[in-house]
């Protein structure tokens, strides 16, 4: 144990051993997902047959598969693939009339390879059952689990092709769709080609990380207690509550811009027509007001 360490459990109460999730690897990536096919339900694809431009409206992430296998040839490794389902809804011009709304399934998949350690314990638990027989648990090993964390993707772009000008090796890549997925549609998706398809292109955000089940040694203080005491208002009439909230300025007057940001000009106020408007309705009035004082200044002078 190094000294630093000594140190703190010396400062400590006690050190406690705790059982939880060490993180042994982790990365974070920025995909670009180019052309992706969307697979449309089957009144959707009839939509899009007879449109003539569509335009995005949203993407959101309904799923992620994860599957994780050792790499043979470099032990603790591991290889985790990632598949995201998005759910993409865009709208469809057919003609002069109103835009009619589409929906549909986009899939990507990615693989990284990560760190996990070694070892491969067997571990047996129960769950008490208290005058009983206790219950015993399925059995579990401490073999690293893959996590992904992902925020909602964002829709770049929406193109709407001919099926027989599409892009090579966009063909019936989604054949086998979980029955979990279909059920966020209200129709049935439909894989087979139509006369146009719809091929999106979104921007995802990600953290991949393998963890373990371990042990570690933790420095604690002291147990918690919360400071603050549980109030209930329920006696306290309508107007009382309504007093304590504060009067909405900004709603009133919305804020100005701040001298200090501009119009996304990187060269100053002087390329700016943002602030050079700010500045010279500034500068205009500074003028007359120094008009005005000069003017007073003459006449009291001529007096």
């Amino acid at each position: 144990m190094s000294e630093r360490q000594e140190n703190i459990f010396r400062s400590c109460t006690e050190p406690v051993n705790i059982h939880t999730s060490k993180v042994y690897d982790s990365c974070r990536d920025k995909d670009c997902m180019e052309d992706l096919r969307v697979y449309l339900t089957r009144s959707c694809q009839a939509i899009i047959d007879r449109a003539i431009n569509v335009k995005v409206r949203s993407a959101q992430l309904l799923w992620v598969y994860i599957d994780v296998e050792p790499v043979s040839f470099n032990r603790g490794f591991y290889t985790v693939d990632v598949k995201y389902f998005y759910r993409i809804t865009a709208d469809a011009f057919c003609g002069v009339g109103r835009p009619q709304e589409v929906c549909g399934l986009a899939t990507f998949d990615k693989r990284v390879i990560l760190f996990g350690s070694e070892g491969n314990a067997k571990i047996f638990s129960s769950k008490m059952t208290a005058s009983g027989i206790d219950e015993q648990l399925l059995m579990r090993s401490n073999m690293p689990t893959a996590v992904v964390e992902a925020v909602e993707p964002i829709a770049l772009d929406i193109k709407l092709v001919e099926a027989c000008n599409c892009p090579c090796g966009t063909g019936n890549e989604c054949c086998d769709i979980p029955s979990a997925i279909c059920g966020f549609f209200d129709d049935e998706l439909v894989t087979s080609d139509g006369e146009n398809r719809l091929y999106v292109t979104l921007g995802q955000f990600s953290i991949i990380r393998l963890e373990r089940d371990t042990q570690l040694v933790m420095p604690a203080y002291d147990f918690y207690m919360p400071k603050k005491e549980c109030s209930f208002s329920g006696d306290d009439s309508p107007c009382s509550i309504f007093e304590h909230i504060e009067f909405p300025v900004d709603e009133f007057f919305p804020p100005v811009r701040t001298t200090e940001s501009n119009c996304g000009c990187s060269n100053g106020p002087a390329c700016d027509p943002c602030a050079a408007g700010a500045n010279g309705l500034g500068a205009s009035i500074q003028n007359n007001i120094n008009n005005c004082a000069n003017h007073e200044g003459k006449k009291g002078f001529h007096k």
